[in-house]
């Protein structure tokens, strides 16, 4: 009868001793980083952008292709904001979507270095609600080609050659007439 009440409060002493314990103290809050410091300002273009893409969605508010675009006609920036256009899921403020046509407009700002999206629905409805997302349709076919060789000339075909003087062999050196005095 004494061994488990000893037990017991062996147990129960072990459990205040663990109760009793330090805890540890919570991670720090993580910096933010702005990626403005970090991007260097002579690389960033020096005027204002936009860019407009109208594009449709699917039921999931997933971008399923990209109707119309209206570029800044800064090549790099369109491109940019072409993938992430392709990228996007459209969705209203409590989650839910809505299949139809969106106007997706960037703006870029070279004082602050930063990139405003906006959206706005054009059209409810009118597409097909069950179309395939167009970031996974780049990704299938991705994932079929990931075997194939790209077809000749994709990236350019070699040149020619230029011809080089080679040395002359050691027989020949070994037989060229000595100079005489």
């Amino acid at each position: 009868m004494r061994i488990p009440a000893l037990i017991a409060a062996a147990v129960l002493a072990c459990g205040a001793a663990a109760l009793a314990a330090p805890t540890p103290k919570p991670a720090a809050k993580p910096t933010p980083f702005d990626v403005t410091k970090a991007q260097p300002r002579e690389l960033a273009p020096k005027k204002a952008l936009h860019v407009e893409f109208t594009v449709e969605t699917n039921r999931m508010g997933q971008v399923a292709r990209v109707r119309a675009i209206k570029p800044s006609h800064d090549e790099d920036f369109d491109t940019k904001t072409y993938g992430n256009a392709l990228q996007t899921f459209i969705r209203t403020p409590d989650g839910h979507a809505v299949a139809g046509t969106f106007r997706l407009v960037y703006d870029y700002d070279p004082k602050t270095l930063r990139v405003r999206r906006d959206v706005a629905l054009l059209k409810a409805g009118g597409v097909n609600p069950n179309a395939k997302g167009a970031a996974d349709s780049m990704m299938e076919i991705a994932r079929r080609n990931q075997h194939r060789t790209p077809p000749p000339g994709l990236y350019g075909t070699p040149g020619p050659v230029p011809s080089v003087r080679r040395m002359p062999d050691l027989p020949q050196v070994m037989k060229s007439p000595t100079p005489s005095h």
